[in-house]
């Protein structure tokens, strides 16, 4: 896929936009002020693969508590910002790497020009973005006048209400802007974004608002995070979820891996059930997965491109033979172990778990050198 060509802005040492890799978010849930919490759980979501965190700031004490979350967290950290101006001060004195804003509830435009003059000083980008329950009065209504189609009426709405912050920014001399466009409908979020795409060259921050819990919220995201990405649009996303932040971080990284935007190292592969299957597979997929994210969490490598899971020998060896290690079912209840399409071991089913555990181990080693 050709990735939509945008301009870059950069949070800490995370580029975003112009040709950068598309960068994972999620946001903490702990209270801000409570930094040692906030900051154990960054550490947590960090370990996962989270490249940028978020942190709302409702009151000065988050605020005040941001200097030591910046100051000790392994990844860049914006903070979330509404209402109160002086928060996002407060914030850019200590540290921040970015801040996200709504130009248009935090006051006045001396209020707008301040925060956005301190960004500038800062050198941090500012994040602006449109929610379909927060559009500015009487938008979707004109909108929907001129074209009579809801979705359509929606998606314009969004991308003019961005394009007025965009405009308040710009006209305090602020330029380094990042945007997001978000609907809890998937069909009106993905209209809003390839608009806006489609003429405006600031980076895209994906998302789907409001998407639910981790089983609905995943299905969403997917659908529409991941028809943009396969567009070629979007910079940095977040899998919002009603669940535990770890859940939005692996949901992320594993919607990059199969967009191809994403090296899995290994991907996983596994078949569904069926009548031919003699051996517990679901019990021994989520084995597999369960093994390979311990590992990744406690900071190791796995030197795989592709590890199979497999019912029987029929979508075995050979349907699967461009994985360099993989498990087949085999007759009462024994598991086939192969390499590359050939076997070499026919075993019980928790004998041949720890064989191929021993093969993934023997290839896994701690990133950068180091224990």
């Amino acid at each position: 896929m050709k990735q939509r060509v945008s301009n870059r802005v950069r949070v800490g040492r995370v580029a975003i936009g112009g040709g950068a890799p598309v960068s994972v978010q999620s946001m903490t849930n702990t209270r801000t002020s409570d930094a040692a919490a906030t900051l154990a759980q960054i550490r947590e979501l960090a370990a996962l693969g989270c490249d940028i965190i978020r942190c709302a700031v409702p009151d000065m004490p988050s605020a005040e508590a941001m200097r030591r979350i910046v100051a000790e967290s392994p990844i860049p950290v914006i903070a979330d910002i509404h209402f109160d101006w002086r928060l996002a001060l407060e914030s850019i004195r200590a540290g921040v790497h970015g801040v996200r804003i709504n130009p248009g509830n935090i006051g006045g435009a001396d209020r707008v020009r301040a925060v956005a003059e301190a960004a500038g000083e800062a050198g941090i980008p500012i994040r602006v973005g449109a929610n379909t329950g927060s559009l500015p009065k009487g938008l979707f209504e004109s909108k929907l006048a001129a074209c009579g189609d809801h979705d359509e009426a929606m998606a314009e709405s969004l991308c003019e209400a961005v394009e007025t912050q965009i405009c308040t920014l710009e006209s305090c001399g602020f330029h380094d802007i990042k945007v997001s466009l978000k609907a809890s409908s998937v069909p009106v979020m993905v209209a809003a974004y390839r608009k806006f795409a489609a003429r405006s060259p600031f980076p895209l921050h994906l998302g789907v608002t409001e998407a639910g819990t981790t089983s609905r919220g995943i299905l969403k995201s997917a659908a529409g995070i991941g028809a943009l990405l396969l567009d070629g649009i979007g910079d940095t996303i977040r899998v919002s979820l009603t669940a535990p932040p770890r859940e939005e971080v692996k949901a992320g990284i594993a919607l990059l891996e199969v967009c191809g935007l994403r090296d899995a190292y290994p991907e996983i592969v596994s078949c569904p059930t069926c009548a031919r299957t003699e051996y517990d597979l679901i019990g021994m997929a989520e084995r597999v997965e369960e093994l390979v994210a311990s590992l990744k969490a406690s900071g190791r490598r796995i030197g795989l491109k592709k590890i199979a899971v497999m019912g029987c020998v029929v979508n075995g060896p050979g349907e699967a033979k461009d994985a360099e290690f993989g498990l087949a079912g085999s007759k009462n209840g024994y598991v086939a172990l192969f390499r590359k399409g050939v076997p070499f071991a026919n075993l019980p089913q928790d004998e041949a778990f720890e064989a191929l555990k021993q093969e993934i181990l023997a290839f896994s080693s701690p990133e950068n050198g180091a224990e």
